[in-house]
């Protein structure tokens, strides 16, 4: 079975609002790696992080976070 990856585009919103990195972290209790390591795509967020995320940066969940590729499919780009 494929393993499935989250996209998202926490970092384009993040910045819409004018928040640093640090700045949303210290709002929905994580740390600042935890942020980089979302917005490059290293790690997947809890449901909990996920919603958290969609309420601080103002926008729908779906619009924050979607299923992206495999992990064959992106060995192969």
């Amino acid at each position: 079975m494929p393993i499935i990856f989250v996209d998202n585009n926490v970092s384009e919103h993040r910045k819409q609002l004018g928040l640093t990195q640090a700045q949303l972290a210290a709002a929905v209790g994580v740390t600042r790696r935890t942020i980089i390591s979302l917005e490059k795509g290293k790690c997947t967020p809890s449901l909990l992080l996920a919603l958290q995320l969609a309420l601080k940066l103002k926008v729908n969940i779906n619009d924050l976070f979607w299923l992206g590729g495999s992990a064959n499919e992106k060995s192969d780009h």
